[in-house]
């Protein structure tokens, strides 16, 4: 059961143009900024709204196609959505909620309750078929809700956002509750994020939507070794730079960048933040790559602090508390950064 889809649909003034094939067991994430389209591509997967143009197929069946007047309602597709607020119906229990799925396709009352039954001790939930949503923590809601769509037992899983509303502690041991799931589903799974840490742990292949297409895909391991846009770059936490390239030097707008490997014409380059070293006076250094700078702006990650930095490049360097205490460094400060040529990533655009 593959799914093949183009989406394009007119959102205001935001074209949406996305095409998105999965294959059986696989769990694709897409990321994004807010107001790039991402849910928007569930909604229509799931049948809540038409395509304009395009075709939504899963497996051997047409469940949406413009040119053939074909459109098959939510109802009629084997598609289970899980919300980011979860949407659970708050005057059923949460074993009526979960029996909710079956039913809907034509499965008896008893034999719906019994088959969400068995879901919810699958889950670990079984002590809360009684229950009401509103008596459940934010954890447990999202489990119901996944158990809910799982209960149908649909041939495309929709994840919109689903850790989202949890705080820290409960997200991280949900996400590894949801998992688990997926571990077991055959079906194909999309999950929309921001999250690049749901993606790294959840899923195999990864899309980014950026303006209503598609600006990068591939693997998670693919996708984080070589960011091709700016927004990829922040999310797996590198410098990104544009470049014409002659032997081992660089041109980034009017800064020459000195790499190892010889290349040529436009390429990409990408420089981690741990590479970049902060000096507080012009060093005498042997990195091929030394610039004067500022700092614009200061982030404490965990055991790191993120110095954003301002030049002829603009660089992102992480350093541990006790250099940036040693350096007695501010926000204003002028700083020197070098990068050792062997510590620059290239690759063609």
């Amino acid at each position: 059961m593959t799914l093949d889809a183009h989406v394009r649909l007119q959102l205001g003034t935001l074209a949406l143009d996305v095409a998105i094939g999965a294959r059986p067991g696989a769990v694709v994430a897409i990321l994004g900024p807010n107001g790039a389209g991402k849910s928007t591509i569930l909604r229509a997967l799931a049948g809540l709204r038409a395509v304009d143009a395009g075709h939504v197929r899963l497996g051997d069946r047409v469940l949406d196609d413009p040119a053939s007047r074909t459109f098959v309602p939510p109802e009629g597709r084997r598609v289970g959505f899980v919300h980011q607020d979860h949407l659970l119906f708050p005057h059923l229990s949460v074993l009526e909620n979960v029996a909710f799925g079956p039913r809907s396709t034509g499965t008896s009352r008893g034999r719906a309750r019994a088959h969400a039954l068995a879901r919810l001790e699958a889950a670990g939930l079984a002590e809360l078929a009684g229950a009401r949503p509103r008596e459940l923590s934010g954890g447990q809601s999202q489990r119901v809700a996944l158990a809910r769509a799982l209960a149908a037992d649909p041939d495309l899983l929709l994840l919109d956002e689903p850790l989202s509303a949890l705080d820290v502690t409960t997200r991280a041991t949900t996400r590894r509750d949801l998992r688990r799931h997926l571990d077991g589903y055959a079906g194909i799974a999309l999950l929309v994020t921001h999250d690049p840490l749901d993606a790294l742990m959840l899923a195999e292949e990864v899309l980014i939507l950026e303006r209503g297409t598609v600006t990068q895909a591939g693997t998670v391991a693919e996708v984080t070794a070589r960011p091709r846009t700016p927004y990829v770059a922040d999310l797996v936490g590198t410098n990104l730079y544009r470049g014409a390239a002659d032997g081992t030097a660089v041109l980034v707008g009017d800064t020459v960048v000195e790499v190892a490997d010889r290349v040529s014409g436009w390429v990409h380059l990408t420089i981690a933040p741990s590479s970049v070293t902060i000096h507080p006076s012009e060093p005498v250094s042997s990195a091929r790559n030394t610039w004067p700078c500022t700092i614009t702006a200061v982030d404490l990650l965990g055991e790191r602090v993120r110095l954003h930095l301002t030049g002829r490049l603009h660089l992102v360097a992480e350093i541990t508390p006790a250099s940036f205490a040693r350096l007695a460094l501010r926000i204003g400060d002028p700083v020197w950064a070098t990068v050792k040529a062997t510590e620059i990533a290239t690759y063609p655009i």
